[in-house]
């Protein structure tokens, strides 16, 4: 059975803030990579422990995918098969707060 991907408040609003960010300069391309960053945490439906382990953290529930300069941040809560996405976060930010 595939795990269920939630995305939480704070990745929605990370998602929106990139996308706004990005098409400051370009619309289209600020869409696509939007949607390439959504589809690539979707992906953990089928994939949940694909990520690494987020070094900061040590935590085996708490993994990530990296894409280009961003980070896709999520938990894995696998006695109810679902995956939080927690942040969408740029690297050059530092180290991202993954309050759970």
């Amino acid at each position: 059975m595939d795990f269920k991907v939630i995305l939480t408040p704070t990745a929605h609003q990370d998602l929106r803030e990139i996308v706004e960010f990005i098409a400051r300069d370009d619309r289209k391309a600020a869409e696509k990579f939007g949607y390439t960053l959504l589809d690539n945490a979707l992906s953990l439906t089928k994939f949940p422990d694909r990520g690494r382990l987020v070094p900061e953290f040590k935590d085996e529930q708490i993994r990530e995918i990296i894409l280009r300069s961003y980070r896709i941040i999520y938990y894995v809560e696998k006695t109810w098969k679902e995956v939080y996405v927690i942040r969408f976060w740029h690297a050059a930010r530092g180290e991202p707060d993954v309050s759970i």
